[in-house]
């Protein structure tokens, strides 16, 4: 019976050293499920009782993640490796992770992500890769991501979005790709993530409107293409999604104008971000119907009686968004509200239905 206990006590030692906190972390919550190692000077993953739930890794020296570094840590639903000196994502480094659910990569030197590196996560649903150094993604990368909801990429160098990057992730509703070096979106680029509701392109290098790329988006509200020196936004630029968009940021560009039918098919146009361009003109068409924010300041506006539904929607909603006439010469300098060069202009009136059944 004495080695019996000596068995048993021995194997409690065991069972209390595998749930032991690893050294230069600190753990709380019940049955220490949150591991805090941020800022600890460690070169290797350490290893956590398996019940931990969250990781905190933060700030720390890990320039290669290997494979399988994570693999016994099957309750994990939050990895935060934040500002740790990240160069390369192995294949199968998040291999046995089946449970997370958040990923933290941010502000790292990421610049090689291997085919495989995110196997296994099929519950992945918020990944932060912004802040890095990516200058593209592996074909294939995000499909086993069936899950992902979030993709955070901006601040890092990718130069273009091969048609099949985003294959698998077909859940994907916010992509941020702010300030990359993309200079064109092929065609294919959004073919897999039709379901988008918010995608960020501002401050990357993109010369001409994508329209093709961005007519596979269905279900669009939130567009983001300012800081992009794009001069014309052409004919039905938004229509495939144009039930749903509600607001759209095409700031700080080059933007001189927009075609006779950019705006087809756009019914639901909450919030424009219009200011600092080129532009003289809005077209007929421009849908003020639902227009609650409307920034136009810096352009040199030309007013002339096509501006008139403009006036109308500035003298109808008490917006500090105010701008002036550029041209016709006499007119300089008048804010677009009160300029006598409108004044008399007819507005555009909706043809009447009278008579016809619908």
């Amino acid at each position: 019976s004495g080695f019996l206990l000596s068995v048993l006590s021995l194997l409690a030692c065991l069972v209390s050293s595998m749930q032991a906190c690893p050294p230069s972390c600190h753990c709380h919550g019940g049955d220490l499920q949150h591991v805090i190692c941020d800022n600890a000077g460690l070169k290797k993953i350490p290893k956590v009782p398996e019940q931990t739930r969250l990781l905190n890794l933060q700030k720390n020296n890990f320039p290669i993640l290997p494979s399988n570094g994570f693999r016994d840590m099957t309750k994990l639903v939050s990895l935060h490796l934040q500002s740790s000196r990240i160069k390369e994502i192995s294949s199968g480094a998040f291999r046995g992770l089946k449970s997370l659910v958040y990923l933290y990569l941010s502000d790292n030197q990421i610049s090689v992500i291997k085919p495989g590196a995110f196997d296994d996560l099929s519950d992945l649903t918020y990944l932060y890769l912004d802040k890095n150094k990516i200058p593209d993604l592996p074909k294939g990368v995000l499909s086993p991501l069936v899950n992902l909801f979030i993709l955070h990429l901006g601040s890092n160098k990718i130069r273009e979005l091969k048609p099949g990057v985003f294959s698998g992730a077909k859940d994907l509703r916010w992509l941020f790709l702010s300030d990359n070096s993309l200079t064109n979106l092929l065609p294919g680029a959004m073919e897999d993530v039709e379901n988008l509701a918010v995608l960020h392109l501002d401050k990357n290098q993109l010369s001409s409107y994508p329209v093709n790329a961005m007519s596979k988006l269905r279900v669009l509200e939130e567009l983001k293409f300012s800081h992009n020196p794009i001069e014309v936004i052409p004919d039905n630029a938004f229509q495939s999604f144009g039930r749903y968009l509600q607001t759209l940021h095409l700031d700080n560009m080059k933007l001189k104008k927009f075609a006779d039918n950019a705006f087809a098919g756009v019914t639901a146009l909450k919030t424009a971000h219009l200011e600092n361009n080129r532009l003289t003109q809005l077209p007929r068409n421009f849908p003020f119907d639902k227009m609650e924010t409307l920034t136009i300041s810096r352009n040199p506006w030309h007013c002339t009686c096509q501006l008139a539904p403009l006036r109308k929607w500035l003298k109808g909603n008490r917006t500090r968004a105010e701008d002036t006439c550029s041209t016709p010469a006499q007119y300089r300098g008048q804010p677009i509200r009160d300029t006598l060069a409108l004044r008399s202009c007819k507005l555009p009136t909706k043809r009447s239905r009278k008579g016809s059944r619908h």
